[in-house]
C-alpha cells in the first residue's frame, strides 16, 4: 500500500450549499456532441511516433528512447532506486504480452509503489468511457502486439495528453522498471500479460519529467490532462448536508446529472488539522485518498422491501478505490445485512451491481457524512453545429511578464531573482500563504487562518496594503513597478493590480451563466531542478463601461472573484447581467511570471479579446481632429416619474450623446422608473461641450422623445452625483420626471 498520496481539493469561494438556483443549472446541459471538430495534435519534444517506428522497422531494432532512457534519472530525482531494480521489455517479463486483454476496464489498474493514486483514480474514470481512453491511447488496434507478424513490432508506443489547450503526443519505448522479484515496480494490471496501464503511466511520467514527479498531486490535474475538460471542485459542508435534506437532494441531483452527461467524478476526505494523509477511519475509508464515483442512482423499492422497514427510495453512489480494495465497512458494504435482505435478482433489477474490483456502494447520506471534496470534470467537445443546449468555448493564451527593459537602463527590480524564489519552491517556509509543503501534498491551499487577507478583499473599501521593506519582497517590487509590466499580483496590491493582462467579453440581451477557467502552465517537470511548485493564481471579473475598448485604469464594479490557490486550474461559475466585462487573471503576489490559458464557456456567442492599449485607437476620420484631452465616465443609474398619473407606463430606453459618440440602452418594458445602470466612457476633444441624455418611448410606428437633460462637467473632478429634471417639448419646458447620473472626469486620460 502506497504512502504519501493526497488528493486534497481546494475550498470554493462559494460552498455548494450556498449555490443559487441560477448557477446550478450548469449541470443540466451537455458539454459534448457526437459530431465534433478534430483538434490538432502536437509532438512532445519533437518526437514523431510514426517516423520513429518506421525507422526502427527499417533497421530491425527495437526502439530505445534517448529522451527518457532506462536509467535512474527517469525514475527518481531525490531517492535511490531500490536494490535489484532492472528495466525489462514486456516479452522479457511474460510470454505473449498484450496491450489489452479482454478490453480495458478499471480492474486493470493497481497503483504500485508510487504515491500517485490521484493519477490512478483519474485513469480508472477514463477506463470506463471508451470515447475518452481512445483519445489518450490512439491507434490502439495498430499499437497492439501481433503474434502473427512479430517483425512489425518495434517496441514503441505513444499516448496523448492535454496540456494548456493542446493535445501532446508522447512517445515511449516499452522498457519498464521491474523489482527484484520480477514484478512491475509501478502501475500494473491484474492480468500479468496486460501492459496498457504501465505504458500509459510511463508516458505520463515522461511528460512530467520522471516517475517520482508523479508523487503527490490532485485528481483535478490528471482529469484535465486526460480529457481536456473543465474540472470544477466542490467543497462540501458535511454539517449542513447532514442537517438539511434539501441540500443533500440538490447535491445528489448535481452529481446525477453530471454523471448522466459523461462527466468524470472523484471525491476525497480532507484531513483536518492534526490528522495525517492516508490515515484510516473506523469505517475503512482513507483520508486524503482519491476515490472515483462510477454510478449515481436513485432506486425505487418494491412493496416487499418496503415492508422490511426501508424507505421507498434509496439514494446510492457507487465508489471505486484505485488501490483495488474495498475497505468500506458501513451500510451496503460487502457482506452487510442490507445486501442479505435483497436477492441477487432484485439487485440486478435495480442496477445495484458491482462491476470491478475495488468498487462498493454507499448510501448517499453516508457519503455526505464522510466526504468533504468532490471534483466534477465536465467534458468539452467542439461541435460542428452548435445546438442551444451545448456550451460554446472561447479561449485566449496570455502571460504574466515583467516590463521590457530599455537598452542602457537598469531593470526596475531584480525580477529574475524574485521570480525564482516564487516559482522554485526552494524556501518552503516562505511559500505563498505561509503554508509549508506537507508530505506529498501538492495542492497547497492558501492558509485558512489567513483567508480574509489572502482571498483579497473584494469591495471598493479595501485600503492599500502597507508596503513592506526590502526584506519583504513585495513592497520594493511594487514601488518600482513599471506600468508596462503584466504581473501585478492580486487586488490586494492596488498600485499594480491593473497592470495584469486584461480580457474583455460582453453579455448581450439577457443574463447569462458563464463558466470561467484559468489554467497556468504545468511546472511539475521542474521538480528535478528543485522547482515545480504551482503559482497561487486566481482572477477578478469587473463590470466596465458598455463602450470600453481599452485597458481598465481604475477598479470599478467587482462582480465576481475566484479563490486564489496553488493549483494548475481555478474555475468559477457565475450568472452575469447584460453588459461588458473584463477578466483579470493574476498571480497572488506581484512579480511572478508564467504562461496561462483563459477559457470561457457560455451558451450564446461570446467574443473574448485582450485589451492591450491604454487608450482607444482613433478612427481614420479622427486622425485629423485634435487629440482627446479629457476622459469622462457617465453612469446613468435610473429615471423616475416618467408616466403621468393613471396612465400606463410606456416602453422606455435612453440615449447618451457626447461629441460624435452615441450610446443606447436596451428597451425597458412598461417601466415608469427604469433602472438603466448604464456606465459609459468618453474620450473628449472638446471638454466644454455638454453631454446630453435623452429618454425615448418605444412606439409601434415610431419612437417619441419623453424628455432630455444636459450635463456640464469640469475638466477634472472626482465622482459627482446629479439629479436632473427632464425637459420635454420644443420649448424645453415642462417637467416629465428626472434622471439620476454620476460623472467623473480626468485631464490625464485615465478613468478615475
Amino acid at each position: 500500500m502506497t504512502k504519501g498520496c493526497s488528493d486534497l481539493q481546494p475550498e470554493l469561494q462559494r460552498q455548494f450549499q450556498k449555490t443559487s438556483g441560477k448557477t446550478s443549472s450548469l449541470t443540466s446541459r451537455s458539454f459534448s456532441s457526437s459530431a465534433t471538430m478534430p483538434e490538432r495534435v502536437h509532438s512532445f519534444q519533437g518526437q514523431s511516433f510514426h517516423k520513429l517506428r518506421r525507422a526502427c522497422l527499417r533497421r530491425g531494432a527495437l526502439f530505445k528512447d534517448p529522451l527518457f532512457p532506462a536509467n535512474a534519472q527517469s525514475l527518481f530525482y531525490k531517492r535511490e532506486p531500490p536494490p535489484g531494480l532492472t528495466w525489462k521489455r514486456p516479452r522479457e517479463i511474460c510470454k505473449d504480452p498484450r496491450l489489452f486483454v479482454d478490453g480495458i476496464s478499471t480492474r486493470d489498474l493497481h497503483q504500485g509503489s508510487l504515491g500517485n493514486c490521484w493519477m490512478v483514480a483519474a485513469i480508472s474514470c477514463l477506463a470506463s468511457e471508451p470515447f475518452l481512453w481512445k483519445k489518450v491511447i490512439p491507434d490502439h488496434v495498430d499499437q497492439e502486439w501481433n503474434p502473427k507478424h512479430p517483425d512489425l513490432y518495434a517496441g514503441i508506443f505513444h499516448f496523448r495528453f492535454w496540456r494548456l489547450g493542446r493535445w501532446m503526443d508522447v512517445v515511449v519505448d516499452d522498457r519498464l522498471p521491474v523489482s527484484r522479484d520480477g514484478v512491475l515496480l509501478f502501475c500494473r494490471s491484474a492480468t500479468p500479460r496486460e501492459f496498457w496501464s504501465a505504458l500509459l503511466e510511463k508516458a505520463y511520467a515522461k511528460l512530467n519529467g520522471c516517475y517520482e514527479a508523479l508523487e503527490g498531486g490532485n485528481t483535478t490535474e490528471a482529469l484535465i490532462d486526460f480529457t481536456g475538460g473543465v474540472s470544477e471542485p466542490l467543497s462540501l459542508d458535511r454539517e449542513a448536508l447532514s442537517q438539511h435534506s434539501d441540500q443533500r437532494r440538490a447535491l445528489f441531483q448535481t452529481l446525477a446529472k453530471a454523471h448522466e452527461r459523461k462527466a468524470l467524478i472523484t471525491c476525497s476526505i480532507r484531513p483536518a488539522e492534526g490528522e495525517t494523509v492516508e490515515s484510516v477511519l473506523d469505517c475503512g475509508l482513507v483520508r486524503g485518498h482519491a476515490y472515483g464515483i462510477t454510478a449515481v442512482r436513485k432506486v425505487r423499492l418494491g412493496e416487499k422491501l418496503q415492508k422490511t422497514g426501508w424507505m421507498s427510495r434509496l439514494f446510492m453512489v457507487r465508489m471505486r478505490n484505485p488501490w483495488g480494495t474495498t475497505d468500506w465497512t458501513g451500510a451496503w458494504s460487502q457482506g452487510s445485512q442490507q445486501w442479505q435482505q435483497m436477492s441477487r435478482a432484485e439487485r440486478e433489477k435495480m442496477g445495484l451491481i458491482v462491476r470491478d474490483v475495488g468498487e462498493f456502494w454507499m448510501d448517499f447520506e453516508d457519503f455526505c457524512h464522510y466526504f468533504t471534496d468532490v471534483v466534477l470534470c465536465r467534458l468539452v467537445e467542439r461541435p460542428l453545429l452548435w445546438p442551444s443546449s451545448h456550451w460554446r468555448e472561447v479561449r485566449h493564451y496570455g502571460e504574466w511578464t515583467p516590463a521590457p527593459t530599455s537598452p542602457g537602463t537598469p531593470p526596475s527590480t531584480d525580477l529574475h531573482q524574485s521570480n525564482h524564489a516564487l516559482s522554485s519552491g526552494k524556501n518552503n517556509d516562505t511559500r505563498h500563504g505561509g503554508t509549508k509543503q506537507q508530505g506529498n501534498r501538492k495542492e497547497a491551499r492558501l492558509g485558512e487562518s489567513q483567508q480574509k487577507e489572502e482571498r483579497c478583499e473584494r469591495d471598493n473599501s479595501v485600503k492599500k496594503e502597507t508596503k513592506e521593506d526590502d526584506s519583504g519582497e513585495v513592497g520594493g517590487w511594487e514601488a518600482q513597478m513599471d506600468k508596462r509590466s503584466r504581473c501585478g499580483g492580486c487586488i490586494n496590491h492596488r498600485d499594480t493590480f491593473l497592470h495584469n493582462p486584461q480580457f474583455m467579453f460582453e453579455v448581450r440581451d439577457k443574463e447569462e451563466e458563464v463558466l470561467i477557467c484559468l489554467q497556468q502552465e504545468d511546472r511539475r517537470i521542474r521538480r528535478k531542478d528543485g522547482g515545480g511548485d504551482n503559482l497561487p493564481i486566481g482572477f477578478e471579473v469587473l463590470k466596465v463601461e458598455v463602450n470600453r475598448s481599452s485597458r481598465v485604469q481604475c477598479v470599478g464594479e467587482q462582480v465576481a472573484s475566484s479563490v486564489y490557490m496553488d493549483s494548475r486550474s481555478v474555475t468559477l461559475r457565475w450568472t452575469l447581467a447584460p453588459g461588458r466585462y473584463v477578466v483579470l487573471p493574476t498571480t497572488f503576489l506581484p512579480g511572478a511570471t508564467g504562461r496561462f490559458l483563459l477559457r470561457l464557456f457560455s451558451h450564446s456567442q461570446v467574443q473574448l479579446r485582450e485589451l492591450r492599449e491604454d487608450l482607444p485607437s482613433p478612427s481614420i476620420f479622427q486622425c485629423f481632429l485634435p487629440q482627446p484631452t479629457v476622459v469622462t465616465t457617465v453612469y446613468l443609474r435610473r429615471a423616475s416619474g416618467l408616466s403621468p398619473p393613471k396612465q400606463t407606463a410606456s416602453d422606455v430606453y435612453a440615449i447618451v450623446r457626447c461629441e460624435n459618440d452615441t450610446i443606447r440602452t436596451r428597451v425597458f418594458k412598461a417601466e415608469e422608473n427604469p433602472e438603466f445602470n448604464l456606465r459609459t466612457i468618453f474620450y473628449r476633444r472638446y471638454p466644454d461641450t455638454h453631454i446630453s441624455i435623452e429618454l425615448w418611448s418605444r412606439g409601434r410606428l415610431w419612437d417619441s422623445v419623453l424628455g432630455g437633460a444636459r450635463l456640464q462637467t469640469a475638466e477634472s473632478e472626482r465622482s459627482r452625483s446629479h439629479v436632473i429634471d427632464l425637459r420635454s417639448g420644443q420649448s424645453g419646458s415642462g417637467c416629465r420626471g428626472c434622471v439620476y447620473v454620476e460623472t467623473s472626469s480626468s485631464v490625464c486620460l485615465t478613468d478615475l
